[in-house]
């Protein structure tokens, strides 16, 4: 049995983002990209903030926004093409843990945006997701094809004729 641990940095109650929320590779889409006060309201700065598409970083965990440092911000800038913050908005991205970065004088972890878009992964139609299963024969049934079915999801060439057979035996 595996059980979830707790970071230590979660006693800190961050009202943004931090790597102790973070446990591997994770995708997320920017909602809004805005310059804000600090929320901590430990200093007068503004920072370019993220908020995300996603309510929920894990089930029944809220997910924080994110602070952009400069870094983020430059890698922001280099996936969307654009300088501007109102021009990132809707961009999947891929949020680690780098162990590596410099703060002051110290090395610490902090949270790193890939720079590399996420490659977004396709559901797939098979026999064992019964409701993906059922839904593809419905669009067979309505559309005479699979077509609308293939614009978002992957089903094998097998798994097409059988949605076929199964659907010319109702």
């Amino acid at each position: 049995m595996t059980t979830e641990k707790t970071h230590y940095r979660k006693a800190f109650n961050s009202p943004y983002l931090s790597s102790a929320d973070i446990v591997g590779p994770t995708i997320l889409t920017v909602a809004r990209v805005e310059l804000s006060s600090d929320a901590t309201k430990k200093t007068k700065d503004f920072f370019n903030t993220a908020h995300f598409v996603e309510r929920e970083i894990r089930k029944g965990e809220k997910l924080k926004p994110m602070i952009l440092n400069a870094h983020n911000s430059k890698v922001m800038k280099e996936l969307t093409g654009s300088h501007f913050l109102e021009d990132w908005a809707n961009t999947p991205i891929t949020i680690y843990v780098d162990s590596n970065v410099r703060f002051g004088r110290e090395t610490v972890e902090g949270l790193r945006i890939s720079p590399q878009p996420p490659v977004q992964k396709r559901p797939v139609v098979t026999r064992e997701n019964a409701k993906m299963w059922e839904r593809a024969k419905a669009a067979y049934l309505r559309d005479g094809n699979l077509d609308a079915v293939l614009e978002k999801a992957d089903i094998s060439d097998e798994d097409q004729q059988a949605i076929i057979q199964e659907c010319g035996n109702v």
